[in-house]
């Protein structure tokens, strides 16, 4: 097994599929699509790509560390203090232990996503 991963931004084998659960949706409808390309370290750090239709739910990291590359789409998240940041393709960032607030998708996002858990 190789030490060097490439992540495929546009994989072709099917997803994960989930809705977010009913005390963390706020608004909307959303769709979840996970494509899980790698995990590390007995499955504490995960690494794929992961999409959501719009809709609006409520963020919790608890102690994990998480971050995100935009593929495509728009998204704003907004920390329980009001501090709001919008996000779209290109953009990155990252989520720290005990963040807590509301993720909003504007528009279908695609994301990298690196998350480590304790």
């Amino acid at each position: 097994m190789s030490n060097l991963i490439a992540i495929d931004t546009n994989p072709t084998f099917a997803p994960k599929e989930a809705m977010p659960q009913p005390d963390r949706l706020i608004s909307g409808a959303p769709e979840f699509k996970t494509w899980a390309q790698d995990s590390s370290n007995a499955d504490k750090v995960l690494t794929g790509i992961w999409q959501a239709t719009p809709g609006e739910t409520h963020s919790i990291k608890g102690t994990t560390f998480e971050f995100c590359h935009i593929l495509s789409g728009l998204v704003e998240i907004e920390e329980t203090s009001g501090a709001t940041q919008t996000f779209r393709a290109g953009d990155s960032f990252v989520m720290k232990p005990g963040f807590v607030g509301v993720w909003r998708t504007i528009e279908t996002v695609r994301k990298i996503y690196v998350c480590v858990y304790e």
